[in-house]
């Protein structure tokens, strides 16, 4: 799907160097990687994922990762760590035979 963008404009060059010149190409150059690096809408009629993380541990907030089979979106207060095994002690046990 093609994006709607709005082009940024690009002046003709002079014939001699300008710094008013090298200012719009500047700005111009800017308003293109800023458009360029918002993601924008997306639509898809099919989709295929094949090395999904099955945690979200080191993605960032709204990457999708596969969790026992669902498909799950990272979110920054609902952790699903890689593991959920854990140990701790409580006090001491004596065994004699």
């Amino acid at each position: 799907m093609a994006r709607n963008l709005a082009l940024p404009f690009f002046p003709s060059p002079p014939d001699q160097y300008t710094k008013d010149y090298m200012n719009q190409i500047v700005q111009s150059f800017a308003l293109y990687l800023t458009q360029i690096q918002n993601p924008g809408e997306g639509r898809s009629s099919e989709m295929t994922f094949t090395t999904l993380k099955n945690h979200d541990q080191g993605l960032e907030v709204g990457a999708i990762f596969n969790h026992g089979g669902f498909v799950k979106i990272t979110e920054s207060n609902k952790p699903h760590p890689a593991t959920n095994v854990g140990t701790g002690s409580v006090g001491s046990v004596t065994v004699t035979t």
